[in-house]
């Protein structure tokens, strides 16, 4: 613990500051070794990674296909032979291989499907757009995978420092609001952005030896819970700080006394967190698997500044930092603690009510998949060039199946293709692989919609016995989609467990634990219903990834806990004291301001994530928000305090706390008040 003396705040800073400027250029490099999609390595096991095997031997990456589209222009025009020849000479100069383009039944457009590697970015879907304008009297369109991770690297690559500024607007403003100073909210910020600059660091590092690796929406996610994160430890201590400061004049002392006092819930707080976020690791995914490993360092690194940093600078600043403006905000969280007293039992069920009218809501929120042209931004050029490809073509065109069967059998494993629903043409390539027949299907609906993923079901059902393996781009969706799903189902029962072993330690008793994460659970899913009536409002459709299912479930159930650690923390330390019904009473008090300016903090931190670029972050920001607010003003506030006075001392079972068996106290909540100076408007934890 970090202990202030005269000299050493000057030599935590002195460590800081060297550490700052090694780390700072890393916030932005942090970028240069993120992968704007993600990496989709499947198992071995599955269909579609022995397809890619057998047909990639030496492990190289596959290329992306590309759909370069060619529509008449004049639009309503045939397509004439002259430009189906030039297309063809275009098509054999790209690829190296003799091909002709795919007339459409219609005879306005005309499309060529060719490989794009997926690290030739920009630069090489401009060459081949380039050359397929001069086919003169046509419109060119780029459709397909590469088409899309090029826009999503673009996107992507312009959008960092975007997130950073409004999620540090939003926290500004509100602390602002807080302190109504601006000295204060500066050193909140400073220490937010050193806790970044330190993580990203480290993420840096480990992503360039290949121990982890960074996507966008890790990266994303990393930066908005840095941000909340750092500012709400900042919040805690300051708080406590001022309170000491009531009692001890002496600024070392009373931050050295507040860091005692802040560090348990802090501490717990963050472990909570990154545990929970931990059992991501075994997710099938290595886009998911990533994110708990970062979001646990980032997570060390707010607490290692929140408990070292940001003492020696307020203790170096002195008391008129912490000074507080007037007034009495004590009396007003007096009154709902003294509503609770009366009737908890009517607090408590009311409560219960609206979550569970919330939660009613909750399977309207469908975790069947987004298709990627539906999640990137509309001006998008592959989302315009998807909207021209299905309007001539069957939607999977672009990424048809490739179907590896005996070659003994081809004829037959075709036929059964194509009576396959959902298939829209076969085609046979005149290559072998491994002694098996190549077989393109071309998919009616989007490869990456559910439709899609239910074609590719059926047609390994009909498959079945054959030999065949279903493999490509839709096949690679579809194994993701299962893997996804399946993961689920070990990681969000588990992240609950860590969540309430976390509890048990802190809290020392079992009851407890288990209503913080009942009620973690139920707010959980009152979240998802407020957010599907949302996207039906915004976006029209509440049809979501699984993995945003995913991750909100494990950050609201170890951020909803993260709150009531901060509450009952204080609760219990009151009530070894004055018992359970006072402590209750002293505990909101003290905590309610301070705790609800947390949660608007964090909730506005994680709605920075709808400037990104993509539909599904946007909705995790926007779940995550939301039930960071039911948490903070309604679970916190009021189910939680109640549930814990209608207990009363049996809340704490199997223990019991020493205040209980003494005689009822009856003095008023305290009210922390600064010597000379009117009362704290912010109350303390």
């Amino acid at each position: 613990m970090l202990r202030l003396n005269r000299a050493r705040p000057y030599i935590v800073l002195l460590l800081w500051l060297i550490l700052a400027v090694a780390a700072g250029p890393y916030t932005v490099r942090l970028g240069e070794v993120a992968q704007a999609g993600g990496d989709v390595t499947l198992r071995e096991t599955t269909e579609s990674a022995q397809v890619e095997r057998l047909l990639n031997p030496a492990g190289a990456q596959a290329a992306l296909p590309l759909a370069v589209i060619w529509t008449s222009r004049p639009e309503g025009e045939q397509i004439t032979a002259r430009q189906q020849q030039a297309a063809r000479q275009i098509v054999v100069r790209l690829t190296g291989t003799a091909g002709a383009p795919v007339l459409s039944q219609d005879g306005r457009a005309m499309t060529a499907v060719i490989g794009a590697e997926p690290d030739g970015g920009a630069a090489r879907l401009a060459a081949v757009a380039k050359a397929a304008a001069s086919v003169g009297g046509t419109s060119v369109h780029l459709a397909g995978p590469a088409a899309a991770q090029a826009d999503l690297d673009a996107a992507f690559s312009h959008t960092d420092g975007t997130l950073l500024a409004v999620a540090l607007g939003g926290v500004l403003l509100i602390l602002m609001l807080v302190y109504r100073s601006v000295i204060m909210p500066l050193l909140v910020i400073v220490s937010s952005l050193l806790a970044l600059a330190v993580a990203c660091a480290v993420l840096y590092a480990l992503a360039r030896t290949d121990w982890l690796s960074i996507d966008g929406q890790t990266q994303g996610i990393v930066f908005v819970l840095v941000v909340g994160a750092s500012t709400d430890y900042a919040l805690l201590l300051a708080a406590r700080a001022r309170e000491e400061l009531a009692e001890q004049p002496d600024i070392r002392r009373a931050m050295t006394a507040a860091c005692r006092a802040t560090a348990p819930p802090v501490l717990a707080s963050a472990a909570t967190i990154a545990c929970a976020m931990m059992t991501l690791v075994l997710s099938d995914l290595p886009s998911e698997r990533a994110l708990g490993p970062a979001v646990a360092i980032a997570m060390a690194c707010c607490t290692a500044v929140s408990l070292t940093f940001l003492p020696a600078v307020l203790a170096l600043c002195g008391r008129r930092v912490l000074r507080p403006h007037a007034g009495t905000p004590g009396d007003w969280w007096a009154r709902p603690a003294r509503a609770l007293e009366h009737r908890p039992r009517r607090a408590w069920a009311g409560c219960l009510a609206l979550l569970a009218a919330g939660a009613a809501m909750a399977p309207l929120l469908a975790p069947t998949g987004v298709p990627l042209h539906q999640a990137l931004p509309a001006q998008a050029p592959s989302v315009a060039g998807h909207t021209v490809l299905v309007r001539h073509f069957p939607a999977g065109t672009a990424s048809p199946l490739i179907v590896l069967a005996p070659a003994a059998r081809s004829a037959e494993v075709r036929d059964r293709i194509a009576s396959t629903p959902g298939v829209a043409a076969t085609a046979t390539t005149p290559a072998e692989t491994g002694g098996r027949a190549q077989i393109l299907a071309t998919l009616s609906d989007s490869p990456d919609s559910a439709p899609a993923r239910n074609t590719v079901a059926r047609l390994r059902g009909s498959l079945a016995g054959t030999g065949a393996l279903v493999g490509g781009q839709s096949a690679q969706l579809a194994d993701l989609h299962q893997a996804s799903v399946r993961g689920h189902r070990l990681i969000m029962p588990l992240a609950l467990a860590v969540v309430l072993a976390v509890l048990i330690v802190l809290l020392r008793c079992l009851l407890l634990p288990l209503l913080l994460v009942a009620a973690a659970w139920v707010s959980l899913f009152t979240a998802f219903g407020a957010s599907a009536l949302l996207f039906q409002l915004v976006f029209g459709s509440s049809v979501t990834e699984p993995a945003v299912v995913l991750f909100s479930f494990v950050f609201l159930v170890a951020l909803g806990v993260d709150y009531n650690i901060f509450l009952v923390h204080r609760i219990r330390a009151e009530a070894t004291r004055h018992g359970t019904a006072v402590g209750v009473r002293r505990g909101l008090v003290t905590t309610g301001g301070v705790i609800s300016a947390a949660g608007l903090i964090l909730a506005s931190t994680f709605a920075a994530l709808t400037v990104m670029p993509l539909l599904y972050l946007a909705q995790i920001g926007c779940i995550v928000a939301l039930g960071v607010l039911i948490d903070t003003l309604l679970v916190r506030l009021f189910l939680v305090p109640a549930l814990i006075l209608d207990l009363g001392p049996r809340t704490w079972w199997p223990t019991h706390l020493p205040g209980d068996r003494r005689p009822p106290a009856t003095a008023s909540a305290p009210r922390t008040r600064t010597p000379g100076r009117a009362a704290a408007s912010t109350p303390t934890l």
